[in-house]
């Protein structure tokens, strides 16, 4: 007898990356509805994880790479939900389809879960995903109608870095981007610029999840 046990955060992205809608231009990119199970988004907007303090506001996330909470070893101890989400993205099934539907080539890498809580004033410069990224994928977390300007701005590339479209913000919606193969330098320009910045007294908080090449070079740039 058979004591598979079905992970509800694979099955609900299955069914999401399934009716996903492609988009095209500028580059390809995938926008997400319902790509978590409600009770999971919900447990992950209310883990108590206190947002970070003294934050610097200067368009680069990593900037503040000693403030930023993933989904590693300690959180999926301490978290049941934090464990079921990387257990969901880790299923071979999830794997393929993600290949199959976005091109993206998967083998030989690791899982990089982020739970991101940007506060009032955060914004990001436009920027392409580092080259050992292989898949992102943002999940928004909350349903607040005064965060609907802040998902992820789409842009052309330089020199204008033309504004094209923004992923929108919303509970349980998404956006999946990879790096384009064989075009140099990478086409996908990604930001939350002035226009977008979060000027409202509110956390935005969404999931970030991505899929790195792994080697060595790799495991010390996390580490710094």
């Amino acid at each position: 007898m058979s004591t598979l046990t079905i992970n509800p955060v694979a099955e609900s992205f299955l069914a999401c990356l399934a009716r996903a809608n492609h988009v095209t231009a500028p580059f390809d990119y995938w926008l997400l509805e319902g790509a978590l199970p409600e009770a999971d988004v919900d447990a992950i907007a209310n883990l108590p994880v206190a947002p970070p303090e003294d934050v610097v506001f200067n368009g680069r996330r990593e900037t503040n790479n000693s403030s930023r909470m993933f989904f590693n070893a300690e959180a999926q101890e301490r978290y049941a939900v934090c464990r079921r989400v990387v257990d969901g993205f880790k299923d071979a099934r999830v794997i393929a389809a993600i290949e199959k539907e976005t091109g993206a080539e998967l083998g030989g890498t690791r899982l990089r879960i982020e739970y991101c809580q940007d506060a009032p004033g955060f914004w990001l410069e436009p920027h392409t995903d580092i080259a050992v990224k292989k898949f992102t994928m943002l999940v928004y977390l909350l349903d607040d109608p005064a965060l609907k300007l802040a998902g992820t701005d789409i842009h052309e590339g330089p020199p204008d870095y033309t504004y094209a479209a923004t992923a929108p913000y919303g509970k349980n919606l998404g956006v999946i981007f990879h790096l384009a193969r064989g075009r140099a330098p990478p086409a996908q320009w990604l930001a939350q610029i002035d226009h977008h910045q979060l000027r409202e007294p509110r956390l935005a908080r969404h999931l970030r999840a991505g899929v790195k090449r792994s080697s060595p070079l790799q495991v010390e740039k996390r580490a710094l």
